[in-house]
């Protein structure tokens, strides 16, 4: 008769025993293995305070954006953001995605936002509907200025 080498549940057995020894040394009948050390959550932040969070980094420089128009911006983690200015101290955003069918909107021109796609139009200062084939305005994201900076809330 042929010798067979071992089954495949003998080897799987025999490799799980042989990981699980190095972790179980030392450990009396009962005791549990040790826990690893636990991981800072302020790990990598430069602020001074371990319970501050990092500030958000910048959109854009208030300056940068024209009053009674707008700019599309590039956001942190990805995707674009429209910033408008209706007025000198005003700063609005939203996701400049058209809801028709996903384009682009460009930035308000004579207080107007416009789809490049099938001329939607919305309210510069609010993203309100004006005119379709969109059913709803733009989506709001919200910001704040921070010094000379617009900065996603």
């Amino acid at each position: 008769m042929d010798e067979v080498g071992p089954s495949r549940r003998q080897v799987l057995q025999g490799l799980g025993a042989a990981l699980a020894a190095p972790a179980l040394a030392g450990c009396e009948e009962g005791e549990e293995p040790p826990l690893p050390p636990p991981v800072s959550a302020t790990r990598g932040t430069t602020s001074s305070s371990p319970s501050s969070p990092p500030p958000p980094p910048p959109l854009a420089k208030v300056a940068d954006i024209p009053v009674g128009g707008g700019r599309l911006v590039d956001r942190p983690g990805g995707g674009r953001v429209l910033l408008v200015r209706p007025a000198e101290a005003e700063v609005a955003a939203f996701d400049p995605t058209c809801p028709h069918q996903g384009c682009t909107v460009t930035p308000p021109a004579d207080g107007v936002i416009t789809c490049p796609c099938h001329a939607s139009q919305f309210d510069g200062p609010t993203g309100a509907l004006r005119r379709g084939p969109a059913t709803r305005g733009l989506t709001a994201v919200p910001v704040r200025v921070e010094g000379e900076h617009v900065v996603l809330e």
